[in-house]
């Protein structure tokens, strides 16, 4: 079996709430997917940081962090959507990688890449750092037309998530 199948059945077990099988298959594939997030491949780290979610292998979120400073946008991208998969049930996920998140989202040279950071964003605390920093992004007319349309509708959420706290 592959990492890629590994990670399908993963995420089939933890849909279904085979909490135990997914145990299991976590402790089989655990050394297999640190080895491929560190492998000269940018393909299969991509899929080493794409296998974290699909294990929701809470306990390789710092491994993300990898993911997210790779020179591969295809790596970086991986990462980004484990991360905003992962943070979805724990927004504190993306409140520590914050200032890593607000750097892809404003500077990255890959538009998905940004994209995809700028939708993590969503997930987290609504704070004013981000929401100013996304209403910049919306702002800049140098930027381009999908990252600024992304920017604006996630900073729409979290000013109505920061006064529904209110």
């Amino acid at each position: 079996m592959t990492l890629a199948e590994a990670a399908a059945l993963a995420d089939e077990y933890a849909q279904k709430g085979l909490e135990r099988e997914l145990a299991t298959l976590r402790s089989q594939w655990d050394d297999e997917i640190e080895a491929a997030a560190r492998n000269p491949d940018y393909r299969v780290r991509g899929q080493a940081y794409r296998a974290i979610a699909q294990f929701r292998f809470r306990q390789k979120i710092e491994l993300l962090r990898r993911g997210l400073e790779d020179e591969s946008p295809a790596a970086r991208g991986s990462s980004l959507i484990s991360l905003e998969g992962l943070s979805r049930q724990h927004p504190g996920d993306v409140n520590k990688f914050r200032p890593l998140l607000h750097d892809l989202a404003a500077k990255d040279g890959n538009v998905a890449v940004r994209r995809l950071a700028i939708l993590c964003l969503k997930n987290g605390s609504a704070t004013r750092e981000s929401i100013q920093l996304l209403d910049g992004i919306a702002g800049d007319d140098d930027t381009d037309r999908e990252v600024r349309s992304s920017a604006r509708s996630v900073a729409l959420f979290l000013t109505r998530k920061s006064r529904e706290k209110h």
